[in-house]
């Protein structure tokens, strides 16, 4: 178990680092510190903010993950939690792609949807791979004629070895160190672009573990028409899922309007109620960008998070 002399602060930012051995488990959690106004000039959140650098596994590579607490976190209440892929775009500005970050800390508790949010950072050049849909380039599903569009991968997807890893590895010590609802109603996967694509998976996958998943900005055409058609084969039966589908129609977001429509019919013939079961979007005027998916993240957190609606 990590040591208080292990911590790390990052200057100005109040985050606590843990780093512990590779394979090493964690018990409890030890070590937190609240966000205050002590730096002015950083753009500060509310909650708090802790990460375990790096995460132990025996699946993937080893890599950060972040922990965001509600303001008024109670360890004698439960809490839905929403894990999120791409963790270093979520909370400081500092790590972020370009300086933008979701703002889910504020988009959160602006809404006053009181949850956990686990923060997964990618493996960075394997992202790729990592987030690409494995199943359906697998044996009889394969088709050769299409996989010429995968070809920016610089390995082989594993995909799966990165879900075992949230099912088996990160989720049992998250419901057993924090205060969570772990129940797959209360269990929400959401991610952007190629992490939209591993939202979807991890839903069909794992149905048992994960009720909803948020895939803003999909990056469907990556797989040439493969990964929406395993979709459609791998859809759990509505009624006690649901999931949310957006896209733009500008950058990289413009080629994926025919996938979604797709994706749409799919899930109308599996049964899947349009504003029940799931819910699709277009954002005309927005970008394949944090910025745009902070400003509609209110979308699909309202949508996922309300089972009553």
């Amino acid at each position: 178990m990590p040591d208080f002399a292990d911590a790390q602060e990052i200057p100005g930012q109040k985050l606590a680092i843990l780093r512990g051995e590779d394979g090493q488990r964690y018990d409890t959690i030890i070590f937190m510190i609240q966000w205050t106004q002590l730096f002015p000039a950083v753009a500060f959140f509310p909650g708090t903010l802790y990460r375990i650098d790096p995460f132990p596994s025996t699946d993937i590579p080893l890599r950060k993950v972040d922990f965001w607490l509600p303001v008024g976190y109670d360890s004698a209440k439960r809490y839905p939690v929403l894990y999120m892929h791409d963790g270093k775009n979520l909370f400081n500005p500092a790590e972020a792609y370009l300086g933008r970050t979701w703002g889910v800390a504020e988009t959160l508790t602006q809404m006053g949807i009181d949850c956990i949010v686990v923060g997964v950072w990618s493996a960075g050049e394997n992202r790729v791979p990592e987030y690409m849909p494995e199943a359906p380039f697998v044996g009889a599903q394969f088709d050769g004629m299409r996989e010429g569009k995968c070809k920016d991968i610089r390995v082989a997807p594993y995909s799966d070895a990165y879900l075992r890893f949230l099912v088996e590895e990160l989720k049992p010590w998250v419901d057993a160190n924090l205060a969570t609802l772990p129940d797959p109603t209360h269990t929400i996967v959401m991610g952007s672009s190629m992490g939209g694509l591993v939202s979807m998976y991890a839903l069909c996958r794992y149905p048992q573990v994960f009720g909803s998943a948020g895939c803003l900005s999909t990056h469907w055409p990556i797989g040439a028409g493969q990964i929406e058609e395993w979709m459609r084969d791998n859809l759990p039966p509505p009624g006690n899922h649901r999931l949310y589908f957006d896209y733009s129609g500008h950058s990289l977001d413009r080629d994926y309007g025919v996938h979604n429509m797709r994706a749409n019919g799919f899930l109308r013939e599996a049964g899947w109620r349009d504003g029940i079961d799931y819910l699709m979007r277009e954002f005309p005027g927005a970008t394949h960008s944090a910025r745009s998916w902070r400003k509609r993240l209110p979308i699909p957190v309202e949508f996922l998070f309300n089972r009553n609606s």
